[in-house]
């Protein structure tokens, strides 16, 4: 039978495992192969709710967590601001919910995406006091170029890192790793890039020198596997598979991430099957860790 790229690679995984003292079947997982950060964007589990989506990512062992809104609002529904509540929820509530996902042993590294679409610092100063009630270092976020220099102005006041999303060719703003790194290149360091790297690929980056490229400015990471790099809107999920089943040179980027001693997360943004994602983002995270077991044997 043919050999395939999965194949390979988890069988070097489990070579690497079996020298780190590692079998599959331990009850815990290593969080930090090869040093590196293996995380979850939880819009991965978007169509659970907040107790459910802990208890999922409970299973899978992971410990870092970059929190979706639907986790953890931030402002009130359409029919409860209809019934009189206010736009945005309360603080209280934000550190209440915080609560759930830290008494789970889990770290809050970041949240978003963040839409920054307001134009003003008053407009634009709720996200910041959102990320700061919910213990979030950082925000991942989609902001505009007109107002970059506000919100590096509330990074400033809330020592509160922000991550620009590139979201690939549909992106008016932020199309590339690219067009971050120059929006940001001279704002204050905590101002950086969160690399997709599936948008990256459809838009026609090098992922791999992207990542080198963005040195010290690369501050998160959301990584999935797609079949091939010319997926579009009219491409359902732009067709994306688990890791490993496609394209995405996932060695190369663990490399270079080592290379250049990335602290960072990188955050699996499983974005199929979102009604039954554990089988997909169990086999995603196998073969990562595999991945990265083979190169830390290697």
């Amino acid at each position: 039978m043919p050999t395939t790229r999965r194949s390979f690679l988890g069988a070097a995984g489990i070579v690497g495992l079996g020298a780190a003292g590692v079998t599959p079947s331990s009850a815990r997982i290593e969080p930090t192969p090869w040093g590196i950060k293996l995380g979850i964007a939880t819009y991965s589990l978007r169509s659970f709710d907040r107790t459910k989506a802990i208890e999922m990512i409970k299973a899978l062992q992971i410990p870092w967590i970059s929190i979706k809104e639907v986790h953890l609002a931030q402002k009130s529904s359409k029919a409860e601001v209809a019934a009189g509540a206010k736009e945005y929820v309360s603080l209280d509530l934000v550190r209440a919910a915080a609560k759930e996902f830290t008494d789970a042993d889990l770290k809050i590294m970041s949240g978003g995406n963040v839409d920054m679409k307001e134009t003003t610092i008053e407009g634009l100063r709720p996200h910041f006091e959102y990320a700061k009630a919910a213990g979030m270092p950082m925000m991942v976020c989609a902001p505009l170029h007109e107002n970059i220099k506000m919100i590096e102005a509330l990074v400033k006041e809330y020592d509160i890192r922000i991550a620009i999303h590139n979201h690939g060719p549909e992106d008016k703003q932020f199309p590339t790793p690219q067009s971050v790194l120059e929006a940001v290149r001279s704002l204050d360091p905590r101002c950086g890039l969160c690399m997709d790297v599936g948008h990256s690929a459809r838009a026609g980056a090098d992922v791999v020198k992207s990542i080198a490229d963005a040195g010290s400015r690369l501050l998160d990471m959301h990584v999935k596997d797609l079949r091939d790099f010319s997926g579009s809107k009219s491409t359902p999920n732009f067709g994306q598979c688990d890791c490993g089943d496609g394209e995405m040179p996932f060695p190369g980027i663990f490399k270079q991430l080592k290379k250049m001693n990335y602290q960072g997360c990188v955050n699996l943004e499983y974005e199929i099957n979102d009604k039954n994602p554990m089988p997909g983002m169990q086999r995603s995270y196998s073969y990562m860790r595999g991945v990265l077991a083979g190169l830390a044997s290697a």
